[in-house]
Protein backbone atom coordinates (compact mmCIF):
# COMPACT_ATOMS: atom_id res chain seq x y z
CA UNK A 1 0.00 0.00 0.00
CA UNK A 2 1.41 3.38 -0.98
CA UNK A 3 1.70 6.34 1.38
CA UNK A 4 -1.30 7.91 -0.36
CA UNK A 5 -3.34 4.76 0.28
CA UNK A 6 -2.25 4.14 3.87
CA UNK A 7 -5.01 4.65 6.42
CA UNK A 8 -2.47 5.68 9.07
CA UNK A 9 0.93 7.24 8.53
CA UNK A 10 3.63 6.59 11.12
CA UNK A 11 6.82 8.56 11.59
CA UNK A 12 9.33 8.88 14.40
CA UNK A 13 11.51 11.73 15.57
CA UNK A 14 13.79 10.51 18.30
CA UNK A 15 11.62 9.13 21.10
CA UNK A 16 8.39 10.58 19.67
CA UNK A 17 6.14 8.68 17.26
CA UNK A 18 3.45 10.52 15.30
CA UNK A 19 0.49 8.54 13.97
CA UNK A 20 -1.58 10.45 11.42
CA UNK A 21 -5.07 9.42 10.34
CA UNK A 22 -4.78 9.63 6.57
CA UNK A 23 -8.20 9.92 4.96
CA UNK A 24 -8.38 13.72 4.62
CA UNK A 25 -11.05 13.69 1.89
CA UNK A 26 -13.30 11.69 4.25
CA UNK A 27 -12.38 13.83 7.28
CA UNK A 28 -10.48 10.84 8.69
CA UNK A 29 -13.62 8.93 9.65
CA UNK A 30 -13.17 5.78 11.72
CA UNK A 31 -14.16 3.22 9.11
CA UNK A 32 -13.45 -0.44 9.80
CA UNK A 33 -10.26 -0.09 7.75
CA UNK A 34 -9.14 2.99 9.65
CA UNK A 35 -9.82 1.36 13.02
CA UNK A 36 -7.86 -1.75 12.02
CA UNK A 37 -4.93 0.31 10.75
CA UNK A 38 -4.88 2.50 13.85
CA UNK A 39 -4.92 -0.57 16.11
CA UNK A 40 -1.97 -2.03 14.22
CA UNK A 41 -0.03 1.24 14.42
CA UNK A 42 -0.68 1.59 18.16
CA UNK A 43 0.34 -2.03 18.78
CA UNK A 44 3.61 -1.42 16.96
CA UNK A 45 4.58 1.70 18.89
CA UNK A 46 3.46 0.39 22.29
CA UNK A 47 6.06 -2.39 22.17
CA UNK A 48 8.80 -0.15 20.79
CA UNK A 49 11.13 0.53 23.69
CA UNK A 50 12.61 3.55 21.93
CA UNK A 51 9.27 5.41 21.82
CA UNK A 52 8.38 7.44 24.91
CA UNK A 53 5.56 9.67 23.60
CA UNK A 54 2.96 9.24 20.86
CA UNK A 55 1.23 12.06 18.96
CA UNK A 56 -2.11 11.25 17.31
CA UNK A 57 -2.96 13.58 14.43
CA UNK A 58 -5.29 13.87 11.47
CA UNK A 59 -4.36 14.77 7.89
CA UNK A 60 -6.13 17.59 6.10
CA UNK A 61 -8.78 19.95 7.43
CA UNK A 62 -10.18 17.73 10.19
CA UNK A 63 -8.88 15.65 13.05
CA UNK A 64 -11.61 12.99 12.88
CA UNK A 65 -15.33 13.16 12.06
CA UNK A 66 -16.29 10.02 13.96
CA UNK A 67 -17.51 6.74 12.55
CA UNK A 68 -18.19 6.15 8.87
CA UNK A 69 -21.98 6.44 8.82
CA UNK A 70 -22.23 5.32 5.18
CA UNK A 71 -20.33 2.15 5.97
CA UNK A 72 -22.42 1.53 9.07
CA UNK A 73 -25.67 1.99 7.15
CA UNK A 74 -24.43 -0.32 4.40
CA UNK A 75 -23.69 -3.01 7.00
CA UNK A 76 -26.90 -2.74 9.02
CA UNK A 77 -26.33 -6.04 10.77
CA UNK A 78 -26.20 -6.09 14.57
CA UNK A 79 -23.36 -8.59 14.73
CA UNK A 80 -21.24 -6.54 12.30
CA UNK A 81 -21.98 -3.28 14.09
CA UNK A 82 -21.32 -4.74 17.53
CA UNK A 83 -17.95 -6.03 16.33
CA UNK A 84 -17.13 -2.62 14.81
CA UNK A 85 -17.77 -0.86 18.11
CA UNK A 86 -15.81 -3.56 19.97
CA UNK A 87 -12.82 -2.96 17.68
CA UNK A 88 -13.11 0.79 18.17
CA UNK A 89 -13.33 0.34 21.94
CA UNK A 90 -10.16 -1.76 21.79
CA UNK A 91 -8.36 1.16 20.14
CA UNK A 92 -9.50 3.49 22.94
CA UNK A 93 -8.43 0.97 25.59
CA UNK A 94 -5.05 0.55 23.93
CA UNK A 95 -4.46 4.31 24.10
CA UNK A 96 -5.32 4.24 27.80
CA UNK A 97 -3.31 1.13 28.64
CA UNK A 98 -0.13 1.65 26.62
CA UNK A 99 2.85 2.84 28.63
CA UNK A 100 3.51 5.92 26.52
CA UNK A 101 1.49 9.12 26.97
CA UNK A 102 -0.58 9.91 23.88
CA UNK A 103 -1.14 13.52 22.79
CA UNK A 104 -4.02 14.37 20.45
CA UNK A 105 -3.14 17.10 17.93
CA UNK A 106 -6.49 18.54 16.89
CA UNK A 107 -7.40 20.81 14.00
CA UNK A 108 -10.78 21.30 12.34
CA UNK A 109 -13.50 19.12 13.78
CA UNK A 110 -13.40 16.25 16.26
CA UNK A 111 -16.91 14.83 16.33
CA UNK A 112 -18.55 11.77 17.91
CA UNK A 113 -15.91 9.00 17.95
CA UNK A 114 -13.37 11.64 16.92
CA UNK A 115 -14.19 13.52 20.11
CA UNK A 116 -13.91 10.17 21.89
CA UNK A 117 -10.38 9.82 20.54
CA UNK A 118 -9.44 13.20 21.99
CA UNK A 119 -10.96 12.31 25.37
CA UNK A 120 -9.17 8.94 25.36
CA UNK A 121 -5.76 10.51 24.85
CA UNK A 122 -3.75 11.50 27.91
CA UNK A 123 -3.20 15.03 26.64
CA UNK A 124 -4.53 17.22 23.84
CA UNK A 125 -3.37 20.29 21.93
CA UNK A 126 -5.90 22.05 19.68
CA UNK A 127 -5.88 24.88 17.21
CA UNK A 128 -7.98 27.90 18.19
CA UNK A 129 -10.31 27.13 15.28
CA UNK A 130 -10.92 23.49 16.27
CA UNK A 131 -14.45 22.42 17.20
CA UNK A 132 -15.76 19.50 19.18
CA UNK A 133 -19.13 17.72 19.32
CA UNK A 134 -20.83 14.46 20.16
CA UNK A 135 -23.59 15.04 17.66
CA UNK A 136 -25.09 11.58 17.42
CA UNK A 137 -28.13 12.69 19.41
CA UNK A 138 -29.04 14.96 16.48
CA UNK A 139 -29.37 11.82 14.34
CA UNK A 140 -31.40 9.94 16.98
CA UNK A 141 -28.22 7.96 17.69
CA UNK A 142 -26.84 8.72 21.15
CA UNK A 143 -23.03 8.74 21.27
CA UNK A 144 -22.90 5.85 23.73
CA UNK A 145 -19.34 4.68 23.19
CA UNK A 146 -17.93 8.24 23.04
CA UNK A 147 -19.78 8.87 26.32
CA UNK A 148 -17.50 6.39 28.10
CA UNK A 149 -14.39 8.48 27.44
CA UNK A 150 -16.19 11.83 27.63
CA UNK A 151 -17.64 11.18 31.11
CA UNK A 152 -14.22 10.11 32.36
CA UNK A 153 -12.53 13.20 30.95
CA UNK A 154 -15.01 15.97 31.78
CA UNK A 155 -17.00 17.00 34.81
CA UNK A 156 -20.35 15.20 34.77
CA UNK A 157 -22.49 18.22 33.89
CA UNK A 158 -20.13 19.33 31.12
CA UNK A 159 -20.17 15.80 29.72
CA UNK A 160 -23.97 15.73 29.87
CA UNK A 161 -24.22 19.07 28.09
CA UNK A 162 -21.94 17.88 25.30
CA UNK A 163 -23.69 14.51 24.92
CA UNK A 164 -27.33 15.61 25.26
CA UNK A 165 -27.00 18.91 23.40
CA UNK A 166 -25.19 17.61 20.35
CA UNK A 167 -23.87 21.11 19.63
CA UNK A 168 -20.35 22.12 18.73
CA UNK A 169 -18.16 23.70 21.35
CA UNK A 170 -15.15 25.84 20.55
CA UNK A 171 -11.55 25.00 21.32
CA UNK A 172 -11.62 27.65 24.04
CA UNK A 173 -14.65 25.99 25.64
CA UNK A 174 -13.01 22.58 25.31
CA UNK A 175 -9.97 23.96 27.12
CA UNK A 176 -12.12 25.41 29.92
CA UNK A 177 -13.92 22.09 30.31
CA UNK A 178 -10.70 20.07 30.32
CA UNK A 179 -11.19 18.20 27.06
CA UNK A 180 -7.96 19.76 25.76
CA UNK A 181 -4.98 21.16 27.62
CA UNK A 182 -3.90 24.00 25.38
CA UNK A 183 -5.00 25.99 22.32
CA UNK A 184 -2.65 27.59 19.82
CA UNK A 185 -2.91 29.19 16.38
CA UNK A 186 -3.29 26.56 13.69
CA UNK A 187 -0.05 27.68 12.06
CA UNK A 188 1.75 26.76 15.28
CA UNK A 189 -0.14 23.55 16.09
CA UNK A 190 2.27 21.01 14.66
CA UNK A 191 5.38 22.69 16.09
CA UNK A 192 3.82 23.35 19.50
CA UNK A 193 2.68 19.74 19.79
CA UNK A 194 6.06 18.49 18.63
CA UNK A 195 7.88 20.63 21.21
CA UNK A 196 5.52 19.45 23.96
CA UNK A 197 6.00 15.81 23.01
CA UNK A 198 9.77 16.19 22.90
CA UNK A 199 9.77 17.87 26.33
CA UNK A 200 7.89 14.93 27.83
CA UNK A 201 10.07 12.45 25.97
CA UNK A 202 13.15 14.05 27.54
CA UNK A 203 11.99 12.83 30.95
CA UNK A 204 12.67 9.38 32.31
CA UNK A 205 10.65 6.84 30.34
CA UNK A 206 10.48 4.66 33.44
CA UNK A 207 8.90 7.45 35.49
CA UNK A 208 6.48 8.45 32.72
CA UNK A 209 5.22 4.92 32.09
CA UNK A 210 4.99 4.21 35.82
CA UNK A 211 3.07 7.44 36.33
CA UNK A 212 0.62 6.78 33.51
CA UNK A 213 -0.17 3.34 34.91
CA UNK A 214 -0.68 4.79 38.40
CA UNK A 215 -2.97 7.56 37.16
CA UNK A 216 -5.13 4.99 35.39
CA UNK A 217 -5.20 2.61 38.35
CA UNK A 218 -6.02 5.07 41.12
CA UNK A 219 -9.06 6.61 39.39
CA UNK A 220 -11.34 3.78 40.48
CA UNK A 221 -9.92 3.36 43.98
CA UNK A 222 -11.05 4.83 47.27
CA UNK A 223 -8.91 7.66 48.62
CA UNK A 224 -7.09 5.42 51.08
CA UNK A 225 -6.52 2.68 48.49
CA UNK A 226 -5.32 5.27 45.99
CA UNK A 227 -2.70 6.54 48.45
CA UNK A 228 -1.63 2.96 49.19
CA UNK A 229 -1.20 2.24 45.49
CA UNK A 230 0.66 5.52 44.98
CA UNK A 231 2.99 4.84 47.89
CA UNK A 232 3.80 1.38 46.56
CA UNK A 233 4.37 2.86 43.11
CA UNK A 234 6.85 5.42 44.46
CA UNK A 235 8.64 2.77 46.48
CA UNK A 236 8.97 0.60 43.37
CA UNK A 237 10.24 3.56 41.34
CA UNK A 238 13.03 4.09 43.86
CA UNK A 239 14.62 0.86 42.66
CA UNK A 240 14.88 1.89 39.01
CA UNK A 241 18.24 2.88 37.59
CA UNK A 242 16.76 6.13 36.28
CA UNK A 243 15.51 7.20 39.72
CA UNK A 244 18.87 6.60 41.34
CA UNK A 245 20.63 8.51 38.58
CA UNK A 246 18.16 11.38 38.90
CA UNK A 247 18.41 11.61 42.68
CA UNK A 248 22.20 11.47 42.60
CA UNK A 249 22.29 14.19 39.97
CA UNK A 250 19.98 16.39 42.07
CA UNK A 251 21.92 15.86 45.30
CA UNK A 252 25.22 16.55 43.59
CA UNK A 253 23.80 19.61 41.77
CA UNK A 254 24.51 18.06 38.40
CA UNK A 255 22.61 18.32 35.15
CA UNK A 256 19.85 15.79 34.58
CA UNK A 257 21.31 12.47 33.41
CA UNK A 258 20.55 10.72 30.18
CA UNK A 259 17.67 8.39 30.96
CA UNK A 260 18.24 4.75 30.21
CA UNK A 261 14.96 2.90 30.72
CA UNK A 262 11.39 3.10 29.47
Amino acid sequence: MSVEESFVLAETDGAVATLTLNRPAQFNVLSSGMISALQTALDEVRINGAIRVVVLAGAGRAFCAGHDLREMQANADKTWLTELFAQCSKVMLTISEMAQPVIARVQGVATAAGCQLVASCDLAMASHSARFATSGVNLDLFCSTPAVAITRSLASKHAAELLFGGDFISAAQAERWGLVNRCVDESMLAQATHDWAQAIASKSGAAISSGKALLRKQRNLSLSDAYAAAGENMANDMFTKDANMGINAFLNKQLAPGWTHR
